[in-house]
């Protein structure tokens, strides 16, 4: 089964933004993403399905489904919004999927999302800094298709990185893709660390504050300013513990030169 989009409501837009937000590095996108929609009135207007999703079902009340994304619809302020959310992308182990699959994703996500009026795709997502991460407030990393969307970026508060780089997945491929569909996109990326597996709250907090000074959208931040403080408090403690036996395995094997 390729991907297929199911549409629970059929709806036309004009100059619609789509914002995207899938599990990556940190989980910033998805933890971003996942907070606005809980903060924002939106309805839930179709389903993505794709065989290049996990082989598995999802069961509640004894009741099974196959794993899904969500695609949501908000009108604020007369401008239409759509975010793409949910637990599953493409793999990235290649021994389990393949790159076709993760092309067919996005090119048939760009392909619906230009036929109901999308004009610009913006993907959130995480960008690893290692042990930076703790050490400053996090910035947002931005990397867009043209001058014009750069620059609005980086009116907000985003970064811009003069270094060559990848970005890996959905979060790389829908904005590539977009491109040869004449569809303006960036892809917007919050510093973190890959050891804080449980989420970095504090980077999709900048995220969504971008986000916010951009479109106006006057999110709530409490909830979420307090799940990066307790996290960030967590790892310092975890790292504070394993300090010394990386010293200890540094002075035994030398230095490492894998980065």
């Amino acid at each position: 089964m390729p991907t297929k989009i199911l549409v629970l409501k059929k709806l036309q837009f004009r100059d619609a933004v789509l914002i995207v937000g899938l599990p990556g590095i940190g989980l910033v996108g998805k933890i971003a993403v996942d907070y606005m929609l809980k903060q924002l009135k939106t309805e839930r207007i179709a389903e993505v399905l794709s065989d290049s999703f996990p082989p598995s079902v999802h069961t509640k009340d004894s009741k099974i489904s196959l794993i899904k994304d969500d695609i949501f619809h908000l009108n604020f302020k007369g401008k239409d919004f759509l975010f793409l959310a949910g637990p599953v992308q493409p793999a990235l182990d290649f021994k389990i999927s393949s790159s076709h699959e993760h092309y067919e994703f996005s090119e048939t996500l760009v392909g619906f999302f230009k036929s109901i009026g999308v004009t610009e795709i913006i993907t959130l997502a995480g960008i690893n800094v290692g042990d930076n991460r703790l050490n400053k407030k996090p910035e947002v990393i931005v990397a867009a298709i043209d001058d014009i969307s750069l620059e609005a970026w980086k009116k907000v508060g985003a970064k811009e990185d003069k270094k060559e780089g990848l970005i890996s997945g959905a979060a790389g491929l829908l904005v590539g893709v977009a491109r040869l569909h004449g569809i303006k996109g960036a892809c917007l990326m919050g510093e973190t660390n890959p050891q804080l597996v449980y989420g970095d709250h504090g980077s999709a907090k900048q995220i969504i504050e971008l986000l916010s000074k951009r479109f106006g959208f006057g999110t709530k931040m409490k909830s979420i300013e307090k799940e990066a403080k307790a996290i960030e408090k967590a790892f310092k403690e975890l790292n504070t513990h394993l300090e010394p036996a990386a010293e200890e395995e540094k002075a035994e094997n030398g230095l490492s030169y894998v980065r």
